[in-house]
């Protein structure tokens, strides 16, 4: 049985072509909202005042009904109607699992389907989202792994996942009700299926659309996007997201890593972390967090665990220490319970917090590293799997 799997390919990949039909306004920023308003009759002199109404009836209120847009005058409203569309990703079936997790499969444009996650924990709720179909980076302990790219979401497919997620928590502010603060979604992690920064302006568009002060309104400390080292990009998201950053580490050396994250081979740990030591200070977050999956004998060594401190040396950083989430055909197993603690404990001694985390929703297989659409999980029989991860 080989752990290798094979580098992700050398190319950046490119949203789908839009279908015919009506235009989505979900999804678009702004200054596009305001231009597709004015390039499809809104006289210019209206078309900002305009583009900021619809903007809070879609994103602050939840409205996709244009008829129910009661700022607007009625025949405006019709026009609207007649031209655009708001559109949301379809879900097609929700889990819940035994300790509240909540996994949703969403259909989106040409029938492809993507999970997402809801996790809700004392005094916040997180939603995993995606950003691919699939994924090209081919990570051997990622289930999502062994499903093939398809394409990159759409900005208003990625902040869709948001909006299907607050629909079924109720979660829409009454109009006219008390402001109230509690937040059943309170943060956003980009951990979901796909690799965020091979689809960056898409990425970059819908968190706009989810921090905007006027919409969904989540602020950038509560945003987290994961990335497998696409170095290249890190930069940009300081200067043009500004949210929080995780990194999928995993591993103290080149040689374990090119096996477990194959974009190391591309950017290897030096080049990751010289990218890393200068995230926080462009985008003024406060720390990097490093995710650590402990597999057993491979990288969950006392030895494994100084060189980590040794690397990260620095870097305003905590570590996550996330127990492997096995998968069928998976090649590795989770480390125990006390090497899992041993590691921690050196961490936690050099001054870094390294929570564990507690797996959640792995009865429905929502927990990290499990995300695969069920129709590619029908699709392919144990076999085909494990053929597809390298196994064998």
């Amino acid at each position: 049985m080989t752990r290798t799997a094979p580098i992700t390919q050398d190319v950046m990949t490119i949203p789908r072509k839009a279908e015919g039909g009506k235009p989505n306004l979900i999804g678009l920023t702004r200054d596009a909202l305001r231009q597709t308003l004015i390039e499809n009759g809104t006289p210019e002199k209206q078309a900002k005042m305009r583009a900021g109404q619809i903007w809070q009836w879609i994103y602050q209120w939840g409205i996709r009904d244009f008829a129910d847009m009661t700022n607007l005058s009625k025949a405006y409203r019709i026009e609207l109607e007649e031209i655009f569309t708001l559109h949301t990703p379809e879900v097609v079936s929700r889990q819940v699992s035994s300790d509240g997790t909540r996994k949703y499969l969403v259909r989106i444009a040409g029938g492809h389907e993507v999970e997402v996650v809801y996790i809700p924990e004392e005094g916040r709720g997180t939603l995993c989202i995606s950003s691919q179909v699939g994924c090209t980076l081919t990570c051997s302990f990622c289930h999502t792994g062994t499903q093939k790219l398809v394409r990159n979401l759409t900005a208003g497919e990625i902040v869709g996942q948001i909006m299907v997620a607050r629909d079924d928590l109720k979660e829409w502010p009454e109009q006219g009700a008390p402001k109230d603060e509690t937040r059943l979604l309170s943060n956003i992690v980009l951990m979901g299926m796909g690799e965020p920064l091979y689809n960056f302006e898409n990425v970059r568009d819908a968190m706009k659309i989810a921090m905007d002060p006027e919409g969904i309104q989540l602020s950038r400390r509560r945003i987290t996007l994961s990335t497998s080292g696409v170095v290249p990009e890190i930069h940009r998201t300081a200067a043009e997201i500004g949210c929080m950053l995780a990194v999928s580490f995993h591993a103290t050396t080149d040689e374990v890593r090119d096996g477990l994250v194959p974009i190391n081979k591309k950017w290897n740990i030096e080049a990751l972390l010289d990218a890393l030591r200068a995230y926080p200070k462009v985008s003024n977050s406060e720390r990097i967090t490093f995710e650590y999956v402990m597999l057993d004998g491979i990288n969950d060594t006392d030895e494994d665990a100084r060189r980590l401190v040794k690397l990260i040396e620095g870097i305003p950083a905590k570590i996550n220490l996330i127990p492997f989430n096995e998968w069928p055909g998976a090649p590795y197993k989770r480390s125990s319970n006390n090497r899992i603690r041993a590691f921690a404990d050196i961490i936690h001694n050099a001054g870094y917090a390294s929570p564990i985390r507690k797996p959640r929703g792995e009865d429905i297989m929502a927990a990290c590293g499990q995300l695969k659409s069920a129709t590619e999980r029908a699709r392919k029989s144990r076999r085909e799997v494990e053929a597809d991860a390298g196994l064998s």
